[in-house]
């Protein structure tokens, strides 16, 4: 009987896995050189971590792949992580709080169980979080970093589309509605149902207003979230911190030539969002989102400490990186002769290559070679040959170090 892989679950086979290591390279290289330390949580959390904060909507604790722990006696019912930020935090607390502004980053799949089995259960996401400053410019820090890999990748280009936690969470509160009711809104919003806010009526005109406004914005500018903040600033002074905060990171946006789209309906995610709420748009495909939540902290039992993160979905950048994004230099070594001699120089020279950063390999008979920069034929006596598949150019070397100086000379 035929075995297949469990549904939902996606191999990765050599060619996606030559993507997922580029992404994952680009990725790692630019959080070292902007500060950031790599961590890895377990793929096993207790799913009391996830529940007891009330940070994941309704819709997705209803979806993760939970367990029981069994000991023989009793146990505890733990899950497949369903997100990485929250076991970040929770990485954090119990290691890395000092008080400090702390930059992590990791590479880690997450689980979300999904009924037909045609969508993944399984995804992997490149993350980032700031820990420990409540600063607009630490947003827009996390931003710039992500379109950063994205362009590094050659993906794009790449829309960027703003949202508020605070101004929809503001909003709702104004609306008199119970914290219940609150909660229920605000996940629909997260999950995707905008419609959920136009719904809502009210008898007070002020808020009346601000809804239909809030339900409009669309800009492209920070004026425009200063014509909003003069508009309901003076009327409904409880949105004002949210509108500053909004008009801050917009400023610097524009000031580093980033585009971006005000959109408050475009909020999607989490219920542990605060502040700012990004989304990561190449075209159509949503590619990665994050932002700032400064209450998940206390509400997995630590300080009142301040944070945003964001995370690019791997299974969406590996669909669309070219593999021309991705300069390997592959390098055929063939013997033409079986004679000892002829094999060690061709052992020796593969070495070489590989010391200079080549990808070399040993030509085991292949007919037709393929995936290879370079051929490089060793003859029993006589000059190295070197064939440049990319230009069809043919050259002849009397040693290896004449090689590696045409193969460099070539790049």
């Amino acid at each position: 009987m035929k075995v297949s892989k469990c549904k939902g679950m996606v191999d990765l086979l050599p060619l996606d896995m030559t993507k997922f290591r580029h992404i994952e390279q680009v990725f790692r290289d630019s959080c070292l050189k902007r500060g950031y330390y790599e961590i890895r949580t377990p793929t096993l959390e207790y799913l009391h971590l996830f529940t007891a904060s009330g940070t994941l909507t309704p819709g997705m604790l209803g979806r993760v792949y939970s367990f029981l722990d069994w000991d023989g006696w009793s146990g505890e019912r733990i899950v497949l992580r369903p997100d990485g930020t929250i076991p970040a935090v929770r990485l954090y607390l119990e290691n890395l709080e000092s008080g400090k502004i702390t930059k992590l980053f990791y590479v880690e799949n997450t689980f979300t169980f999904e009924e037909t089995g045609r969508e993944r259960r399984e995804r992997w996401q490149c993350s980032a979080e700031l820990i420990g400053s409540s600063e607009p410019l630490a947003d827009v820090e996390l931003m710039l970093l992500a379109l950063e890999v994205l362009r590094e990748l050659g993906i794009g280009p790449i829309m960027v589309k703003l949202s508020h936690g605070g101004l929809i969470k503001t909003l709702l509160a104004e609306l008199g509605l119970g914290a219940a009711e609150q909660t229920e809104i605000f996940d629909r919003v997260l999950e995707g149902d905008i419609k959920a806010l136009g719904a809502i009526k009210t008898d007070n005109a002020e808020i009346e207003r601000a809804l239909a406004l809030l339900l409009d914005v669309k800009g492209i500018s920070p004026e425009f979230v200063g014509n909003v903040r003069a508009l309901l600033g003076k009327a409904l002074p409880s949105f004002e911190p949210s509108l500053n905060d909004l008009a801050s990171i917009t400023e610097m946006l524009s000031a580093m030539d980033c585009p971006y789209e005000i959109d408050i309906t475009s909020g999607r995610g989490f219920e542990y969002y605060t502040g700012i709420m990004v989304q990561f748009y190449a075209s159509t495909e949503r590619v990665g989102g994050g932002g700032r939540y400064d209450d998940l902290i206390p509400l997995v039992g630590g300080p009142p400490i301040p944070a945003s993160g964001f995370a690019l979905y791997m299974d969406r950048l590996m669909d669309m990186l070219k593999m021309e994004a991705i300069s390997y230099q592959r390098v055929l070594v063939k013997p033409l002769a079986s004679d000892m001699s002829v094999l060690k120089t061709s052992l020796e020279t593969a070495r070489l290559l590989r010391e200079a950063g080549y990808i070399t390999e040993l030509d085991f008979g292949q007919e037709k070679p393929s995936g290879y920069r370079w051929l490089l034929s060793m003859p029993k006596h006589g000059l190295f040959q070197l064939v440049d598949q990319t230009t069809g150019e043919k050259s002849k070397a009397s040693s290896q170090a004449e090689v590696l100086k045409i193969m460099e000379e070539s790049n």
